[in-house]
């Protein structure tokens, strides 16, 4: 029994140990979490935004510094692909379709890669965003620009990224660091996109003059409804205009002004899922009762 004790007690005694040199194993981890300083990265995150037009461009990189170091042809080697900054792959992000280097790119996100030579640079974007320098692919290059350094008049410390000489349609991708700038144009059709909007905006008009009818056909303006009604459909007739014109002329007595937009209305909708089982019925319960 004494035996049994004894190794009770010192079990519990070793379990207590275990506990108490866990906890402050705990205790100290997180006062360390909470007393840690936040020190600069060799390499800060950077993100420059420009809208070209109406279209939206941001890129995100890291950006070493030079350090007292040779850049090219050391800290980045000639002829070898790069990562166009630190940490992680650079990111070129363009709300629209564009134009990199001349050739024609899809709206997206895409990451950039330069290859530094002694008189041209090549740049290229590619689709995988996890890849880096080591494991780049160019079987996923979706764009590439042959470009010639420029000697910049003061040394650049930090790499930087920016946009410059930017027009409604076009802006110049700039990356400066150490002596050098390369220069990339970017465009974009600017115009063709104003117009696409344009077009969708006015085809779509007869929407507000609809909802603005319904508005006074509910309230009992009747004279307002049918004239804005009838602005809607001079833009475009669909069932839901001539629907509604149908049941404002019902109101307002005309019987057979009302039969003949309610079977244009028929017209339009016929193949449409939801107008047949939705409003298909009301409309028929409606020219029953105007015969």
């Amino acid at each position: 029994m004494r035996e049994s004790l004894s190794n009770c007690r010192r079990g519990c005694r070793f379990v207590v140990i275990a506990v108490v040199a866990g906890a402050a194993a705990m205790l100290s981890r997180a006062a360390w979490a909470q007393g840690a300083i936040e020190l600069p990265a060799p390499s800060p995150k950077a993100r420059v935004e420009q809208r070209v037009g109406i279209t939206d461009l941001s890129i995100d990189y890291s950006s070493p510094g030079v350090k007292g170091r040779k850049i090219w042809g050391e800290v980045v080697p000639y002829d070898k692909v790069w990562r166009a900054g630190a940490n992680a792959p650079t990111k070129l992000t363009v709300s629209r379709d564009f134009t990199f280097g001349g050739t024609q790119v899809k709206a997206g996100s895409y990451a950039v890669y330069v290859t530094p030579g002694k008189k041209t640079w090549a740049v290229a974007l590619n689709t995988d965003l996890n890849a880096n320098q080591d494991t780049h692919d160019a079987k996923n290059d979706v764009a590439h620009a042959t470009v010639t350094p420029a000697a910049l008049p003061a040394v650049r410390e930090r790499l930087i990224y920016l946009f410059s000489d930017t027009q409604d349609d076009r802006t110049q991708l700039d990356l400066e660091w150490e002596r050098v700038r390369i220069r990339v144009p970017i465009t974009i059709d600017t115009r063709g996109a104003v117009q696409a909007g344009i077009e969708k905006a006015v085809a779509a008009a007869w929407q507000p003059h609809t909802q603005a009818a319904n508005y006074y056909f509910e309230t009992g303006d009747l004279t307002r409804a049918a004239a804005l009604i009838d602005k809607s459909i001079a833009i475009e007739s669909t069932w839901r205009n001539e629907w509604l014109r149908a049941q404002i002329q019902g109101k307002k007595g005309n019987k057979a002004e009302a039969t003949a937009s309610a079977n244009r209305a028929l017209a339009i909708g016929k193949g449409n899922a939801d107008f047949e089982k939705f409003i298909q019925p009301n409309i028929e319960k409606a020219l029953a009762g105007w015969k």
